[in-house]
């Protein structure tokens, strides 16, 4: 059951394919030892300034890692430094346990899904697919084989004669996924793949993206800039910024317990209150905000009185008119703006002298009698107020 090439070669139905993959699966999370490995990378195009710093991550068989950050912080190039279009400067990028920095790219065996799905126009889709295994030296039958069976893993079966033009932008880049999985490699990177479609379309793909990772067990490197893509699809998040790597950690992690400022105000909507520490009681900070307001919060990375402090607080956690003693922070607030979101209403206060305080409120008959302009008390919990580096 345990041979890979056996079992690969295998003509049958898709019930036998089904056990292939989570054969593979089984003893990919059995082995303990990362499929990739960044050790120490950095990476400089001028030799001055270093675009990557000292970049490390281990990356485990049949994980979903995605690397996260605003333009130019450094990911994308992460990225094609583990493919091999760009040479690193120092460090070493790990595959299986070797070393691959001077290995070429075509020699790594990673599939790649591109952005702009990089099909070619004057082939069909599974002239498209066959290509990779043209350039691998594979057999005819054998060639034949795989391209069907990566065309039924996307559901496009009956579109192998047609051409890229003829497909919708959901089709083309489930035949780019598709491309990238047909040789069998031993990682899939993807590199902001669902960047040019729109936002129904867009969603959709990431759950098929998601549901094919889970499935056949892959292994997936992925680049986006879009917090929400991101969130949904991923065992492990790496947010980046100026090169750096600032956490990685699993979705819940990093949108419950950001460990530092950036991350709180890059995963999620996020209000923000700036100050001092006042005292540290424990797990607890109270701080004096710049409008002279004290809040007791969640003490994450600030360490001493006097600290400048971020205060951090998501806007679904906050309470309009909670009952008296409920929350250990209670402040009056002005209803500045009211924008209906269908479930909820996007609510701007005016608070603690900042106007641009949002609390998104579940859309229910108890909420109809917020207006514009009128003075409402509004609250939170400690432990939904985490106070960071300033």
């Amino acid at each position: 059951l345990c041979n890979f090439n056996l079992l690969k070669t295998y003509k049958g139905d898709q019930s036998h394919l089904g056990i292939f993959f989570l054969l593979k699966k089984c003893l990919f999370m059995s082995n303990t030892e990362p499929l990739v490995k960044f050790e120490n990378v950095q990476k400089s195009y001028d030799g001055e300034i270093l675009v990557v710093k000292d970049f490390n991550l281990d990356v485990a068989p049949g994980e979903f890692v995605t690397m996260l950050g605003p333009s130019g912080s450094g990911k994308t190039t992460c990225l094609m430094m583990l493919a091999g279009f760009e040479p690193t400067t120092n460090g070493t990028i790990y595959l299986k346990d070797k070393p691959i920095n001077n290995v070429p790219p075509h020699k790594r065996g990673i599939g790649m899904v591109f952005q702009n799905y990089a099909l070619f126009p004057h082939m069909t889709v599974a002239e498209n697919l066959a290509f990779p295994l043209e350039v691998r030296k594979m057999g005819k039958a054998e060639r034949e084989a795989k391209v069907n069976r990566a065309l039924d893993m996307v559901q496009l079966g009956d579109f192998g004669n047609r051409r890229p033009m003829q497909l919708s932008g959901g089709q083309q880049q489930r035949v780019a996924v598709a491309r990238s999985l047909v040789f069998d490699p031993d990682l899939v990177l993807m590199d902001e793949p669902l960047g040019a479609l729109d936002k129904n379309l867009r969603e959709q793909m990431q759950y098929e993206i998601k549901h094919l990772h889970e499935s056949l067990g892959l292994t997936v490197v992925y680049v986006t800039h879009d917090q929400t893509e991101a969130l949904t699809m991923s065992n492990r998040i790496a947010v980046f910024d100026d090169g750096v790597v600032l956490q990685c950690s699993s979705p819940e992690d990093l949108y419950e317990k950001p460990e530092n400022a950036f991350v709180a105000n890059f995963i999620g909507e996020n209000n923000r209150l700036m100050g001092t520490v006042e005292s540290i009681d424990g797990d607890k900070a109270t701080v004096k905000t710049d409008s002279g307001d004290i809040v007791i919060a969640s003490k994450v990375n600030v360490n001493k009185v006097g600290d400048r402090a971020t205060l951090s607080l998501r806007p679904e956690r906050i309470m309009v008119s909670p009952s008296k003693g409920k929350t250990p922070n209670t402040y009056s607030a002005k209803v500045e703006e009211l924008i209906y979101h269908g479930d909820h209403i996007r609510t701007r206060f005016s608070v603690c002298g900042h106007d641009d305080f949002i609390v998104k409120i579940p859309n229910s008959i108890d909420n109809v009698t917020l207006k514009e302009g009128k003075q409402v008390d509004i609250g939170w919990m400690s432990e939904d107020c985490l106070a960071l580096d300033g």
